[in-house]
């Protein structure tokens, strides 16, 4: 009896150590981790980022986990993140392949081409062709005759009309400020809006926020670890559903456009990619209608949760700031008097607004672990050494909120983007878009649309929280983007 038990003692420890999460040579240090699980259970899987704040002050400002059995390197602070993806960026701009948000986008084993997308590419020629791409598109978006000014203000239209109704009455923004971000995206993409009753653009913005929840959820982190529960039944599986509903309604859009296209006349984003793909002659297959297909939905998700959120979380603190509120109304009326409506050259005069909005973006942290990298070879970071293949985390938060880069790292203060002289500054450490080759391609577009949204809603009108709502819970939801909890405001005509 004692001999079998010391041999099944004995082969429990072989199993752990066998199954023991190692640390390679001179890999960065960070908490123990338990065999095959790794650190997962000393995770909040719901939401990790006080952990990631809890491992930064204990390990250092580069540490690494174990998620499951796989190793990661959790990037902090403004130095290291530097080091990282700006003046080693060829080393650190690689995106892990064998991951929940990959496999559905790729739709592995379902006989389609792989797809190559921009945000999730891994880093090489093909990510390089189809982000200059979209970036030459996005820059020249002069096409036909509105510019992205005026199709931005064309959309404004609309929001203003839901508040007028809605003067003296309470209302909850937010599938306001969601339509409004996506009916920009669906412009540029594919020319045309939406009402805000319509099914299709409500299937897809149900679709597209129910997977940035999913996407960096627990759900997630166990597909990643666990290749064994990968074909289960899981909620997981959702987001292989919801990508694929998306998929065809984009199809749909993209066959009826090749239909009444006239070459080199393009109308938006489609048919400039469809013009390429002509041009190409089908030589390079990077260039395909599945990737149409995909880079499509990859700028519309980029470009409409991070958008909505934002400004979800702007009137959210404006109306709990009523001076914050009142001095930008003052500085807009200065700037705007007897000028019907808004340019974004404005933004150059109004260093208060400027900054307001910037600290909304620092505030709201809307990305907070951006997208994972990966290293594409053997590489070294603040001393140690990170092997080829490695998953790496930004931690974007411990930056946009890093004691000794802000005045007020820990409140919600423009002063944070003000000198002494009152002119708008741009700290080093601001960031909320990353940095690096891998910056978000619609950085410029999203600034556009926050200056022109935020500046024309408050010239016309007042915000107020309701008297009824109780106070205010600032605290958001956790996912691939942060979303502030659901909040109802109250409208006002302004005087001017």
């Amino acid at each position: 009896m004692f001999l079998t038990f010391v041999l099944l003692l004995l082969c429990v420890c072989f199993i752990i150590l066998l199954f023991k999460s190692q640390r390679p040579k001179n890999f960065p240090t960070g908490p123990p981790a338990l065999p095959i699980l790794g650190n997962l259970l000393q995770l909040n899987l719901e939401n990790p980022l006080k952990d990631f704040e809890r491992l930064n002050k204990t390990y250092g400002d580069v540490y690494s986990l174990f998620i499951g059995p796989n190793p990661a390197v959790v990037i902090n602070g403004l130095k290291a993140m530097k080091e990282a993806i700006v003046v080693k960026a060829s080393d650190f701009s690689g995106r892990p392949q064998d991951s929940l948000v990959n496999d559905v986008v790729q739709r592995k084993g379902r006989n389609y081409k792989s797809e190559i997308r921009i945000v999730l590419a891994d880093y090489g020629s093909l990510w390089r062709d189809h982000r200059r791409f979209a970036l030459m598109t996005l820059r020249n978006f002069g096409l036909g005759k509105q510019s992205m000014e005026e199709r931005i203000h064309n959309e404004i239209q609309y929001t203003v009309k839901i508040l007028e109704t809605s003067i003296g009455k309470t209302l909850s923004p937010q599938v306001m400020f969601h339509n409004a971000a996506s009916n920009i995206i669906c412009q540029v993409l594919f020319g045309k809006r939406y009402e805000y009753h319509d099914e299709t653009i409500k299937t897809i913005i149900q679709c597209i926020t129910e997977n940035t929840k999913l996407i960096n959820g627990p759900w997630s982190m166990l597909y990643d670890s666990f290749h064994i529960i990968r074909n289960l039944p899981l909620p997981f599986r959702k987001t292989f559903q919801n990508y694929e509903t998306c998929g065809n309604i984009v199809r749909q859009m993209v066959n009826e456009f090749k239909r009444t296209r006239v070459p080199g006349e393009p109308r938006h984003f489609v048919d400039c990619y469809l013009d390429e793909l002509e041009k190409r002659g089908g030589q390079d297959s990077s260039f395909s209608e599945e990737q149409l297909i995909a880079v499509s939905l990859d700028i519309y998700g980029a470009g409409t949760d991070t958008t909505s959120n934002t400004l979800q979380t702007a009137f959210l603190y404006l109306m709990n700031y009523p001076h914050i509120q009142e001095r930008c109304q003052q500085e807009i009326d200065q700037v705007l008097e007897g000028k019907e409506q808004a340019s974004f050259e404005d933004r150059n005069n109004m260093p208060y607004m400027q900054a307001v909005i910037h600290e909304v973006q620092r505030i709201a942290n809307t990305v907070p672990l951006s997208v994972f990298h990966c290293t594409t070879k053997d590489t070294e970071l603040m001393g140690y050494s990170i092997p080829k293949g490695t998953m790496i985390i930004q931690n974007l938060t411990s930056v946009l909120r890093e004691e000794g880069q802000w005045k007020f790292p820990h409140e919600f203060n423009p002063e944070n983007f003000l000198n002494d002289q009152g002119e708008f500054v741009k700290p080093e450490a601001f960031m909320p878009f990353s940095a690096g080759p891998r910056v978000c391609p619609g950085e410029g577009l999203a600034r556009m649309e926050l200056f022109l949204i935020m500046v024309t809603l408050l010239r016309k009108f007042k915000f107020i929280w309701p008297e009824d709502a109780g106070e205010p819970d600032f605290t958001p939801v956790f996912g691939v983007t942060m979303t502030p909890k659901p909040y109802r405001m109250k409208v006002q005509l302004r005087s001017v």
